[in-house]
């Protein structure tokens, strides 16, 4: 029972992930249930509002999929890291909150500037910069980093 307990704690995230997707893929199809029967009623309004609405299913399963699929590459990549032993440590201080002192980040993210600056085409160096924007608190420059080590790891790595 022990074991069992560990990996639903190890795996918490991925429940959660797994939990909304079931919520996200429900509302899909609920919309797109709606916008069918908004489509076959005789009224013309409420067949521009169907045609309007088909639009939202589309959209939410495209980008339920391409986060999903971020998601799965960026594990991926910490794998491989985690192999080569090359996944940044995270020993930075914390202030008694739990947050990363500031300062400590910004000095800590200046060598990953450097390294991805060095190699660029390096998706291990993107992905170690993306960690530094993130305990730097640059939640939109870490996502934008990860996207081009994804975009590069996948380039490097056959499908």
């Amino acid at each position: 029972m022990g074991d069992f307990l560990a990996a639903g704690r190890k795996n918490r995230t991925k429940i959660w992930v797994g939990a909304v997707t079931l919520l996200l893929v429900f509302y899909l199809v609920v919309s797109f249930q709606r916008s069918i029967l908004l489509l076959l009623d005789n009224n013309p309004a409420a067949k521009a509002i169907g045609a309007a609405y088909l639009v939202l299913p589309v959209i939410g399963a495209w980008a339920m999929i391409r986060e999903l699929m971020f998601g799965a590459h960026t594990e991926q990549m910490a794998k491989v890291l985690e192999a080569e032993g090359g996944l940044p440590v995270d020993d930075l201080p914390r202030t008694p909150g739990g947050r990363i002192v500031r300062s400590a980040a910004d000095q800590e993210f200046e060598k990953y500037r450097v390294e991805a600056e060095a190699a660029p085409g390096d998706w291990r160096s993107w992905f170690r910069l993306s960690c530094a924007y993130d305990a730097a608190g640059d939640r939109k420059r870490a996502r934008a980093s990860m996207r081009d080590a994804v975009r590069l790891f996948r380039s490097k790595v056959p499908a």
